[in-house]
């Protein structure tokens, strides 16, 4: 099972679209941090979370 933490939401509805969540999660890779963009339905928002590197990966 893979841990998250929601570092910081974009909302989807922005002129932009992802770009400002997708530059954000760049910016924390560029910090050695596992980041990545992930949509969230329910609160219509671009997601950046943090995958947890001391969670076990199931190699799938």
């Amino acid at each position: 099972m893979r841990r998250e933490k929601v570092l910081n939401s974009f909302p989807a509805g922005d002129p932009y679209g992802s770009w400002p969540a997708e530059e954000y999660a760049a910016r924390c890779r560029e910090r050695g941090q596992r980041a990545t963009v992930v949509m969230d339905l329910d609160g219509d928002a671009f997601l950046v979370v943090a995958l947890d590197a001391d969670a076990p990966h199931s190699g799938v």
